[in-house]
C-alpha cells in the first residue's frame, strides 16, 4: 500500500486505485482563538477541497443555527469534501451532532486551539467588524464566561484523531499539517499535543477581567458589557459602546436560532420605529435625535417593562449613533430603550428581535407607496393593513399617531408576532412634500415631539391594556391629549404568534395529524417536543380562552379531572413497556406556551433537551403543580395557585429525589442517573407520583 504524508496507509477501492476519506474537521476553542485564520491558511494552499461552515456566516452570510451548519456540512461530504466546522464546539454536547456526521468512510477529527489568554483574548478586544461581532470592549468576560464550561474533547466521543495546539508554534505546525494532506492522503489517528486533560479556565484570561481602577491604562476598554436574555430564553452578552447603549447582540449560545424565542422575551411589549421626519422629510438628525431623547427620557417611567426599540437598516446611520450618544448621557435604561440595525418588517425572523408594535412612518393620506418604511410596511403587511387603516381613518395630520390593531391574516402578525402597526406623521422640511414648514425648527421640533408622545401613548395603551379602537374618529391619538381618554378596556395577555401552536394544534388537530397522538372533543394528546426525560407528553384542552392554569375555574373542573385521566392512561401504557418509570402529572404556573396543557412526563430526566436551570426547576420545583393539587384547590378555592417564577427559577439545582445540591446540570444529569434515593414524602402522597412509590425507593 501507499504511505502517506505521516507513515499512514493509504486505502485503496475496488479497483485497486488510491482513494482518501472526506475529513470532518470540528475546531475547539474560544472567539478569538484563530479557528477562521487556521480554516482560510488550510484552504489557501490545501490540494484537498475543504469547505468552511461557519455558524456566523451561514445564513446568507448572516448568523445562522446549528441545524443550518449540519445541513451544509452534510452537502459537502456528500460531494465528497471535507469540512471544518467552525464553532466554538466547547463542550461535547456542542460537538456531538457534528460527530456523527463521521462513518465508515468519513474520519472525524478535532483541532483544539487551546492557546494563552493573552493570545486569544487580545485579539477580540482590538478588532473590528467581526462576522459574530464579538469584538472590543469587555468581549473578553465574554469568553470566560464560555470557557467555565470548557470540555476538551476525547477520543471516546468519536473521533478518530485530536490535535491539541497550545501556543503559535503548534497553530503553525497543525496548519502545515493539513494542508500538506491531498485529496487521498490519510492523517494516523490518536491525541497530539495534549498535556493536562483536565485544563479548564488559563489563569491569564483573568488578567482582562480586572475592574476598571485595577486596570492599567494600556489594558483599559471603554465598552460596558451587560447581560440579557436572548430570544431562545438564553443567557447571551451583549457588548455595548461607550454610550453605554447596545445596536447589535452578540450571542454566546451557539444552538441560539436567530428566529428563536422565549417565553422571557416575548412577554415584554416592545415598540420599534423608525427616525420620524429624517428621511423623506429631511428634518435636521441633531434636533431630531434631540426630541427622540427627550421624549423617551420623558416616557421611560411609564414604560414599567415594556421596551422602545429605534431601529435603522444601516450600519453607518449617523441617527442612531447621535441618539445612542445622547441617550447614554443621560444615563437612560439601555435595557428599556436601545438602538437597532435591521428591516423594522423582518425584526423577529431576521434579527432574532420579537417586537409586538411598530411604528409607520405614514404619509398623511394614510396609503401605501411613496417609499422607505411606509411602502415597506403596508408591502410585509399585506392588504390586511390598508383594509384596517381605511376603517380608522382616511388621513392624518402632523403630530399625530393612530393605532391600527393588526389582522391575524397579515404576513407581519404571523411571522414576525406584530400585533399592531402605529401610523405617525411628523413635521416636514422638504419644500417638495405637502405641509412643509420652512425650516421653521421651533414649530417644527414641537411637532415632532408631538409625533413622539402620540406613537409613545399610543403604544403604552397596547401595552397596558387592550385597546378598544373605535371606528370612527377617536382612535386618532393626538399630541397634547391624555391617555386615560384615548383608551378602554382591561389588561390581557398577548401572545406573540410563535408561541401559539400548541393552541393552533388543539382548536384544529386534524391539520397536524403527524403530531397528535391522541385527540377527542375535549382533549388532544402529543409528544412534547423537546422532551425533558424519557417520556413526555403534553395533554391539551381543548377550549377557547383557557391559555394558562390561572384561567382555570370551577367550571373548568370536568375538563381538567378528563386531562388527568388521559394522562394516567398513557402512564399505564409506558410503564406497561418499561416498569423502571415513574411519572408526575402537573402544569407549569407560568407556561411557555399559549392553551392550557398537562404535562406526562417520566422522573428520570434523561434527556439531550434538559440543558438548563430552567428547564430542571420548572419540573422539580413548587412551579410544577400537580394535577391532583391543581384539581383540589380549584374545587376548594375556586382557583388554583400560582407559583412566583422569578424566586423559584433561579433556585440552587437539586436531586429530585435525595435533595442533593450540584453546581451545574452535567453535575447533576451524572448524579441524577444514578441515585436511588426515595422520593421526597409529600412526592409519595396523593398520588403525585405514579405509580406510587414507597420509603424505600427503587
Amino acid at each position: 500500500m501507499e504511505m502517506d504524508i505521516d507513515g499512514a496507509c493509504k486505502p485503496k477501492d475496488e479497483e485497486g486505485k488510491a482513494k482518501g476519506k472526506p475529513i470532518v474537521a470540528i475546531l475547539v476553542g474560544a472567539p478569538g482563538s484563530g479557528k477562521s485564520t487556521f480554516c482560510e491558511n488550510v484552504m489557501l494552499a490545501s490540494s484537498r477541497p475543504w469547505v468552511r461552515v461557519c455558524q456566523d456566516t451561514i445564513n446568507n452570510g448572516k448568523s445562522g443555527t446549528k441545524p443550518q451548519c449540519l445541513k451544509s456540512a452534510a452537502a459537502s461530504l456528500k460531494e465528497g469534501k471535507s469540512v471544518f466546522i467552525d464553532r466554538c464546539n466547547l463542550d461535547k454536547e456542542q460537538r456531538v451532532d457534528f460527530v456523527n456526521l463521521g462513518g465508515p468512510e468519513v474520519e472525524v477529527h478535532a483541532v483544539v486551539l487551546d492557546l494563552p489568554a493573552k493570545l486569544s483574548v487580545s485579539p477580540i478586544v482590538k478588532r473590528t467588524g467581526h462576522e459574530g461581532n464579538l469584538q472590543g470592549g469587555k468581549a473578553a468576560a465574554v469568553v470566560n464566561r464560555m470557557l467555565q464550561n470548557k470540555e476538551l474533547p476525547k477520543l471516546s466521543e468519536g473521533f478518530s484523531r485530536i490535535t491539541f495546539c497550545r501556543n503559535e508554534t503548534d497553530v503553525d505546525a497543525a496548519i502545515k499539517t493539513y494542508t500538506a494532506v491531498g485529496p487521498l492522503d490519510t492523517l494516523p489517528h490518536g491525541c497530539f499535543g495534549q498535556k493536562d486533560p483536565n485544563a479548564k479556565t488559563q489563569l491569564g484570561i483573568m488578567r482582562f477581567l480586572k475592574r476598571p481602577h485595577e486596570t492599567n491604562t494600556r489594558d483599559s476598554v471603554p465598552s460596558q458589557l451587560t447581560e440579557d436574555k436572548g430570544p431562545c430564553g438564553k443567557t447571551q452578552e451583549t457588548v455595548s459602546s461607550s454610550s453605554g447603549m447596545a445596536s447589535q447582540k452578540i450571542k454566546v449560545s451557539e444552538d441560539m436560532a436567530p428566529g428563536s424565542i422565549s417565553q422571557d422575551e416575548s412577554d415584554i411589549p416592545t415598540l420599534a420605529f423608525p427616525s420620524i421626519s429624517t428621511a423623506d422629510f429631511q428634518f435636521d438628525l441633531e434636533k431630531a435625535s434631540d426630541v427622540i431623547v427627550g421624549k423617551v427620557e420623558e416616557f421611560m417611567d411609564k414604560l414599567g417593562n415594556a421596551r422602545l426599540v429605534l431601529v435603522d437598516l444601516t450600519e453607518r446611520s449617523k441617527i442612531l449613533s447621535l441618539v445612542r450618544a445622547k441617550a447614554a448621557e443621560k444615563k437612560i435604561d439601555s435595557k428599556r430603550f436601545f438602538t437597532f440595525i435591521g428591516d423594522i418588517c423582518q425584526l423577529y425572523t431576521k434579527g432574532g428581535l420579537c417586537c409586538n408594535v411598530i411604528a409607520n412612518a405614514a404619509n398623511w393620506r394614510l396609503k401605501p407607496g411613496g417609499g422607505g418604511v411606509n411602502a415597506a410596511i403596508f408591502n410585509a403587511a399585506g392588504p390586511a393593513l390598508e383594509a384596517a387603516t381605511k376603517e380608522q381613518a382616511r388621513s392624518l395630520l402632523p403630530g399625530n399617531a393612530l393605532v391600527v390593531p393588526l389582522p391575524s391574516t397579515s404576513p407581519l402578525y404571523s411571522k414576525e408576532g406584530v400585533t399592531h402597526v402605529i401610523h405617525v406623521l411628523g413635521p416636514n422640511m422638504n419644500p417638495r412634500r405637502p405641509n412643509c414648514l420652512d425650516n421653521d425648527y421651533v414649530n417644527g421640533c414641537k411637532v415632532l415631539g408631538d409625533a413622539y408622545s402620540s406613537l409613545f401613548k399610543g403604544f403604552l395603551s397596547i401595552a397596558n391594556t387592550q385597546v378598544k379602537v373605535p371606528r370612527s374618529s377617536g382612535s386618532i391619538l393626538s399630541g397634547p391629549s391624555k391617555l386615560e381618554d384615548e383608551i378602554s378596556g382591561t389588561k390581557t395577555k398577548m401572545w406573540a404568534p410563535c408561541l401559539q401552536a400548541l393552541y393552533n394544534i388543539a382548536m384544529q388537530p386534524e391539520k397536524h395529524s403527524k403530531q397528535v397522538l391522541e385527540a377527542s372533543d375535549d382533549v388532544v394528546v402529543l409528544n412534547d417536543i423537546y422532551p425533558k426525560a424519557k417520556q413526555h407528553l403534553l395533554v391539551l384542552a381543548r377550549i377557547k380562552g383557557l391559555d394558562t392554569l390561572a384561567d382555570a375555574r370551577k367550571e373548568h373542573l370536568p375538563l381538567l379531572m378528563t386531562m388527568h385521566e388521559v394522562g394516567l392512561r398513557w402512564v399505564d401504557k409506558f410503564v406497561g413497556e418499561d416498569a423502571s418509570l415513574v411519572f408526575r402529572l402537573g402544569y407549569h404556573s407560568v407556561p411557555s406556551m399559549r392553551q392550557l396543557h398537562l404535562h406526562v412526563i417520566s422522573q428520570d430526566f434523561d434527556s439531550k433537551h434538559l440543558k438548563h436551570k430552567k428547564h430542571w426547576n420548572s419540573f422539580t420545583t413548587a412551579f410544577f403543580r400537580d394535577s391532583v393539587d391543581v384539581i383540589e384547590e380549584i374545587n376548594n378555592q375556586g382557583k388554583a395557585t400560582i407559583q412566583d417564577e422569578k424566586r423559584l427559577m433561579p433556585m440552587e439545582l437539586r436531586c429530585h429525589r435525595c435533595r442533593s445540591a450540584h453546581p451545574n446540570i452535567p453535575r447533576l444529569k451524572s448524579h441524577i442517573s444514578s441515585c436511588q434515593a426515595p422520593y421526597p414524602a409529600d412526592l409519595q402522597k396523593k398520588g403525585r407520583l405514579v405509580p406510587e412509590q414507597t420509603n424505600s425507593g427503587l
